[in-house]
């Protein structure tokens, strides 16, 4: 079930676990106005630890499994308390008609709906952020133009949450597009309303000096579609940990991403999809492409079908490129089946260098040796890349890529 093929300079692992436990299901209890999760997710790891309050996880010491592959002493405080806030984000909306945007503080009941935070710097982000974004698309609304949240980091360090909601059948496109030098922590919550249809576009672009890490969570309604685009280019070390949970059936989740590693970055993608509920669906594919010394990007995939999750249908894909040596990848997709009642399960997990014959056929035609590799590296990516389905943006990334490029070959 699992594809895996290992290259110099890189680490794959997969695995598969049958059962017949019982659903475990942890439910988010409800704080000071705070609404009630339809489920938490647990990572199907046994000391996984989920709280609102930061003083329920211990320091890290770089054993744990959550915390083995990310070099702490890069984190620059935000892992064990002595990351001094005082830093400035400035965030930007733009919004077409019929988008509401509030700011409101932590005891709004939207806050901390889709669940707890699942490691120590999502716990100190809820700890310590002063007020909420959150961005509403009332139901039966379809937006023809997409929401732009544009965050840009002034230096020093900062807590961020942001919260996106949709009503029953709404439909929206939501880019995020992070620049500039912070060292930020956040949590990013999508509530997807019955019926309503959510895109997000999250590109992280960072300055090479900032260090970012992540929760996002999605709880996704009765027959919803949510896709996830996470792009990473920029930033010292960027730590996501995109979360789906589906509070009623027929729920559709599409996780994809792309990342480029150059040397000495730490680009970490920590993904985990709850299929607690029956008649899911879930589809994860991830690229990344590496290149230069101690550059490496770490991808982990984790989906837990409970017991009580008939008719789930889930799959999940990683694909790395190394492009020179001196480059590390860690891949490792793992699946935990509780039921034997499902539609379909599967991973796959691949890394490995330039296809020689590619580049052969290429030149053989008369292309030079330097344009076949792009053509290459942009065939790599170009299906994840026209998930974004917004030109702009896609042409940008392909311009990014093209300019990580030339790094390489210049």
């Amino acid at each position: 079930m699992a594809d895996v093929q290992n290259t110099p300079g890189a680490t794959t692992a997969g695995s598969i676990e049958v059962g017949t436990a019982g659903a475990g299901a942890q439910l988010a209890g409800p704080g000071t106005g705070r609404a009630t999760a339809a489920a938490q997710p647990v990572d199907a790891r046994a000391e996984a630890v989920a709280s609102y309050d930061v003083a329920d996880f211990p320091v890290p010491t770089g054993r744990e499994e959550n915390w083995r592959f990310t070099p702490l002493h890069r984190l620059r405080g935000l892992h064990d308390g002595t990351a001094e806030a005082g830093g400035r984000v400035r965030v930007e909306v733009t919004a077409p008609a019929g988008v509401s945007q509030e700011t409101v503080d932590r005891t709004d009941p939207r806050v901390g709906r889709t669940g707890k935070p699942v490691d120590r710097i999502a716990a100190q982000a809820f700890s310590s952020f002063e007020k909420a974004s959150v961005l509403s698309v009332p139901k039966d609304t379809v937006l023809t133009e997409p929401v732009r949240i544009s965050v840009h980091g002034e230096g020093g360090t900062a807590y961020g949450h942001q919260v996106v909601e949709l009503g029953a059948f709404a439909e929206a496109v939501v880019v995020i597009e992070h620049t500039g030098d912070a060292v930020l922590a956040a949590n990013v919550e999508y509530l997807v309303g019955d019926g309503a249809k959510l895109t997000v576009v999250s590109v992280q672009d960072w300055d090479d000096t900032a260090v970012h890490a992540a929760q996002h969570t999605a709880l996704i309604g009765r027959d919803a579609s949510f896709k996830s685009v996470v792009v990473t280019f920029g930033g010292d070390l960027v730590r996501l940990h995109p979360r789906v949970v589906y509070g009623a059936p027929g729920g559709e989740a599409e996780l994809y991403g792309l990342y480029f590693a150059d040397a000495g970055q730490h680009l970490e993608h920590r993904l985990f999809i709850d299929h607690d509920t029956p008649h899911c669906r879930s589809n994860v594919a991830y690229k990344g492409a590496l290149q230069g010394a101690e550059s490496h990007a770490v991808w982990i995939g984790d989906v837990l079908i409970r017991a009580a999750a008939e008719g789930t249908d889930t799959y999940e894909l990683n694909r790395n490129l190394v492009l020179t040596d001196g480059a590390r990848v860690d891949s490792v997709p793992n699946l935990e089946i509780e039921t034997g009642e499902i539609v379909g399960a599967g991973h796959a997990s691949a890394t490995g260098r330039f296809d020689d014959e590619q580049l052969f056929y290429l030149q053989a035609r008369g292309i030079p040796a330097d344009e076949a590799r792009r053509l290459v590296v942009r065939g790599f990516f170009a299906e994840l890349v026209q998930q974004i389905g917004l030109p702009d943006v896609q042409e940008r990334l392909l311009e990014r890529i093209d300019a990580e490029l030339e790094a390489t070959l210049s």
